[in-house]
């Protein structure tokens, strides 16, 4: 008997792996340090927030994230037309393929990034084009302007890299911007963009304001601790915006998520306390890595990179035995979020013992 069948490209789209909790072992505390999750509570007043918001749950949300893009504009200084959110960054990713790209269209990328990137494109029926990172962890942006055809629809640079950490550089983003034609659009993914701390680093909002063809992906999940409410938006010119309005799930972003992200805008002086202790910790433990041997990428978002190949999983494992669940990557390397001091703690325990 026949069985409806998906399309031919779906058996191919690659399993999201996510980072995944410890096992409990008695006797010490346990920490995730897989997820580059933010381990703070809610930002002062956000909680209030989406509380209010929980007890209006019989009622859909505002389709338009009117504050919510009312609040962006505000503080960004931006039109409201030249916004986008979805449900995470990660959204907005598959509205750009989406809005985009015809099947057997390419998109360019660094490899290794954004695990969702090549899950996305192969879900629109488009075509991967993986460029190297280099051996320190870094887009090879020459490499990956080279790599663009006339099939090549969008091109996306991640900056921070997640899971290798380097950051590209405006000078760099600059040439890059001069060497892609002005047809393909260019996909500033900037999820860690608060992180950063490195000299000469990328200004999204001049740079979309220099270049049509540019639009940049932000979040609420990271900085600002709203990972489980799944709020992200894109920045871009009125018809790009408008372009991922169009394909975007309706209510994608829902009520309790609005609301949270309108809050944490509002608590710009906390968020900012708050990331510069994490920054100070990854200085830290970056700091402690290298005086135990170990050659990491340089780190500017909220996680360190280990290139450890075949050993990948050994040292998922024998991180696990000390209670931290890091996030390995099959025969490639394991990334491990900043996390609580005690956990960052460990992590160098761990590095001083490995062999």
């Amino acid at each position: 008997m026949a069985h409806p069948q998906p399309r031919s490209h779906v058996s191919q789209i690659p399993t999201y792996v996510p980072g995944r909790p410890p096992a409990a072992r008695p006797g010490i505390t346990t920490y995730k340090v897989s997820s580059n999750e933010n381990p703070h509570p809610p930002l002062p007043g956000v909680l209030d927030a989406a509380t209010a918001a929980v007890a209006r749950m019989n009622r859909y949300p505002d389709m338009g994230n009117t504050a919510l893009y009312e609040a962006l504009a505000a503080r960004l200084g931006v039109g409201t037309q030249h916004l986008a959110a979805g449900a995470g960054s990660v959204a907005l990713v598959y509205d750009v393929v989406a809005a985009f790209c015809d099947p057997g269209d390419e998109v360019v990328y660094a490899w290794r990034s954004f695990e969702a990137y090549p899950i996305a494109v192969r879900a629109a029926g488009a075509t991967s084009v993986q460029v190297p990172v280099t051996a320190d962890g870094r887009h090879d942006l020459a490499a990956m302007a080279a790599a663009v055809t006339d099939r090549t629809k969008v091109l996306v640079v991640c900056t921070p890299n997640n899971p290798t950490g380097p950051a590209v550089t405006q000078r760099e983003l600059d040439d890059l911007l001069a060497a892609v034609p002005s047809h393909v659009l260019v996909v500033v993914d900037e999820a860690y963009r608060e992180f950063v701390r490195s000299e000469d680093p990328v200004d999204g909002l001049a740079t979309y304001r220099m270049h049509a063809n540019v639009v940049l992906l932000r979040t609420f999940s990271k900085a600002y601790g709203l990972a489980g409410l799944r709020v992200g938006y894109a920045v871009a010119s009125d018809p790009i915006a408008g372009a991922l309005r169009a394909v975007s799930l309706p209510f994608g972003v829902n009520a309790v998520a609005q609301a949270a992200a309108v809050a944490s805008l509002d608590a710009e002086d906390a968020l900012l306390e708050r990331v510069a202790g994490l920054v100070a910790e990854r200085s830290r433990t970056h700091d402690g890595l290298r005086e135990s041997g170990w050659d990491v990428p340089e780190p500017q978002g909220n996680f360190v990179w280990f290139d450890l190949g075949e050993r990948t999983a050994e040292f998922a494992a024998a991180a696990e035995t000390i209670g931290i669940a890091v996030r390995p990557f099959a025969g490639e390397g394991c990334r491990v979020s900043i996390g609580e001091p005690e956990a960052n703690d460990r992590l160098l325990q761990l590095a001083r013992s490995w062999h």
